[in-house]
């Protein structure tokens, strides 16, 4: 089982973010981490929770290094019990905000892995983006990180911003492999309704040879393109227990949760979750809807598909693509090596 803990404090909004997140609620803190408590405490026995049974934790947001550690010692106290050995523990955080002092709040709570919300190291296109930090703070807040004894570091990257180049781009690949980092997530810049960028959609460019460059000079690391956005030397297993459609906890305003076939959604206004965190809108997957969730995740990392999943039609169309090299077929699954026509080959298996 995962658990997932949204935490929607910002300092700023970036440009591009279209998440459940605020900048002006800095003063709902307290009484939104003990509905946090509350929730989960509830969720355990929705979801019949044992002990040793979260195999991992993610906080996200929003930006989690703007609540101080001593917050979520309540949550960890409650969690804990239910963690199993060597359960992933990660935490997003933003330099700026990621002081030594937070980062060593947290390994202490029992954080083994933080993601870093770097996006660039170019210090005019961070400011274009909205993004609160400096280059040199990113590249101190993963220095700190790895000098605290955090075992696992990533951090994230934007391409196709207008402007962006394979030269800014290597920099920014080059800078990310002179730190202790074991995890890169490269997301492509896209135009999200109600972001402050909906408004300017000329500053997405749309180059394929660009996305194409990313994915090469990541992998000729020796990261391992894992998903579509995703590269590692380690992989996250909170991630890829998403994209098998595991069970899990989602607690906080806009959070989701998500057991056998059946999807939970807490109150999206941080108010409304506050005055009751236990309400949630429940949602029924058929298993149709379970199959095509399946096929698109799994197409879109290594994971791939049980072949066993597919209905007769499916299944030849699956073993079509095959034979035309488009999909490998391996121990009963079908392996997509081409993640970037994911969403095409998932079309053509399901059309």
């Amino acid at each position: 089982m995962l658990t997932y803990i949204h935490i929607p404090y910002c300092d700023s909004k970036c440009h591009y973010c279209s998440f459940n997140s605020y900048v002006d609620k800095f003063d709902t803190r307290h009484d939104y981490m003990q509905a946090l408590t509350r929730q989960l405490a509830y969720e355990l026995e929705r979801f019949e929770a044992k002990k040793g049974s979260i195999e991992t934790l993610f906080i996200g947001g929003g930006t989690p290094s703007t609540v101080v550690p001593e917050a979520y010692a309540p949550i960890f106290e409650l969690l804990t019990p239910y963690f199993a050995p060597n359960a992933e523990i990660t935490t997003e955080a933003n330099p700026n905000s990621a002081s030594k002092a937070w980062l060593k709040g947290m390994h202490d709570l029992g954080v083994n892995r933080v993601s870093f919300g770097v996006q660039s190291f170019d210090a005019q296109k961070l400011r274009k983006l909205n993004r609160a930090h400096s280059p040199e703070e990113a590249i101190k807040a993963v220095n700190n990180a790895k000098a605290i004894g955090i075992e696992h570091i990533s951090l994230d990257l934007i391409y196709n911003y207008a402007g962006d180049t394979k030269r800014l781009l290597h920099d920014d690949i080059e800078t990310a492999f002179s730190l202790p980092i074991d995890h890169i997530s490269a997301y492509e810049l896209t135009i999200e309704d109600g972001t402050k960028f909906t408004a300017t959609p000329e500053v997405r460019q749309s180059d394929d040879e660009i996305a194409f460059f990313v994915a090469d000079t990541i992998k000729a690391h020796g990261f391992t393109h894992y998903e579509i956005s995703n590269f590692g030397r380690y992989q996250s297993r909170h991630n890829q227990g998403y994209w098998q459609l595991e069970a899990y906890i989602g607690a906080g305003a806009g959070a989701v949760g998500f057991c056998k076939n059946e999807r939970f959604y807490p109150h999206s206004d941080i108010h409304a979750y506050i005055d009751n965190p236990l309400h949630t809108k429940t949602e029924v997957l058929t298993p149709d809807m379970l199959r095509t969730e399946s096929i698109f995740l799994g197409l879109r990392s290594t994971i791939g598909i049980n072949a066993d999943i597919l209905t007769p039609t499916m299944y030849e169309r699956a073993t079509l693509l095959c034979e035309e090299g488009k999909l490998l077929r391996h121990e009963g699954r079908f392996i997509n090596p081409d993640l970037f026509i994911a969403d095409s080959l998932a079309l053509y298996i399901l059309d």
